[in-house]
């Protein structure tokens, strides 16, 4: 299949789209099959979730590490962070991909790092595009005029973030996020004494759900929002942690929903980022060797394997029923047998 650049001149909110740099390519539909990955069946509730012909598909490539993906329904389009070039970029059925955001992530003058730009994307109950900046080091808010940012929360107890990654919203608007030093440049002393999982309500007060992880990453909660998952991307704790919670939002106990040290040894690589649950509850999640799926009970039921390093994804599409999937210089999605849950 031949790859071409596709510009588009429509708008996102007030802002103006402007188009991809030129090392950024869109394949046009029918979308190619991507040539590096497989999907891998280890019990037969998989085919419940995944067709036995599903097929992996490349809407594009050039970008130097792509990341937290979410489907905005009023745009029809998926967007979708890179975090070394402080964009966001769009993503929409035959018009291709074009640059939504910029700056995305880091609005001062100087920057001395490697993840300056936005990571994790969700959408608040209003649509509105909330992000979790590296480089300003806060979770904030997409302004109407499209290209400045409100801030929603920038620190815990007066010190500032190192660099907020993951975020999802519960129904009632109560905010979770993950805040591990990636994003914090070797220069800049990290402010709070742990990497935090944090809780943001909707009366404005700040807990912490969990100090104990190394490096907390991806977010995202169970359909009945009783379980809060947190995926782990510390080499020396490869798992996705679980937190039963509270109906005022603390926790009342956590344990390990799934190790994947044993797919580490096995010579998988990648540790466990971004995720996302369906509608059922089961758990999609990056990790050792691309996208595992991961039934309620803990059991692996089969993975994506992308042949690359694999930091997120996302159900989209208008019935919900595509997977996105952030790869590292591509993006690629696959159509699947579930909803997924939430945004």
């Amino acid at each position: 299949m031949k790859l071409s650049l596709v510009v588009l001149t429509s708008l996102i909110t007030a802002g103006a789209l402007s188009a991809a740099p030129a090392s950024i390519v869109s394949t046009k539909a029918p979308y190619p099959k991507d040539a590096k990955t497989t999907i891998e069946r280890l019990d037969s509730a998989l085919d419940a979730l995944l067709a036995a012909d599903a097929v992996v598909e490349n809407l594009g490539a050039g970008f130097r590490w792509s990341e937290g993906p979410v489907w905005d329904p009023k745009q029809g389009a998926l967007l979708f962070s890179d975090v070394p070039e402080n964009r966001v970029y769009r993503w929409k059925d035959g018009a291709g991909i074009t640059v939504a955001v910029e700056p995305s992530g880091f609005t001062g003058p100087e920057y001395n790092g490697s993840e300056r730009g936005s990571n994790g994307l969700t959408l608040d109950a209003q649509g509105r595009l909330t992000l979790c900046q590296h480089g300003d080091r806060r979770v904030a808010r997409l302004a109407a005029d499209g290209k400045s940012f409100e801030t929603i929360v920038d620190k815990f107890e007066g010190k500032r973030f190192s660099s907020p990654n993951d975020l999802c919203f519960d129904k009632a608007g109560n905010l979770f996020f993950t805040d591990p030093p990636y994003g914090l440049p070797a220069d800049t002393k990290q402010e709070t004494a742990f990497n935090g999982v944090y809780r943001l309500g909707t009366d404005g007060k700040l807990t912490v759900i969990a100090s104990e992880l190394s490096r907390p990453n991806g977010v995202a909660l169970s359909p009945d929002e009783k379980t809060l998952y947190v995926g782990s991307t510390e080499g020396k704790e490869p798992f996705v942690k679980a937190y039963a919670l509270n109906t005022d939002g603390t926790v009342a106990s956590s344990r390990i929903f799934f190790d994947g040290s044993a797919l580490m040894k096995s010579g998988r690589h990648g540790g466990f980022d971004g995720m996302k649950i369906d509608a059922h509850g089961n758990v999609w999640t990056t990790g050792p060797g691309g996208v595992l799926i991961i039934s309620p009970e803990g059991k692996h039921l089969g993975s994506i394997l992308t042949g690359r390093p694999t930091a997120n994804c996302a159900f989209g599409d208008a019935d919900h029923l595509t997977l996105y999937i952030t790869s590292n210089e591509s993006l690629l999605r696959v159509r699947t047998l579930v909803k997924g849950a939430g945004r």
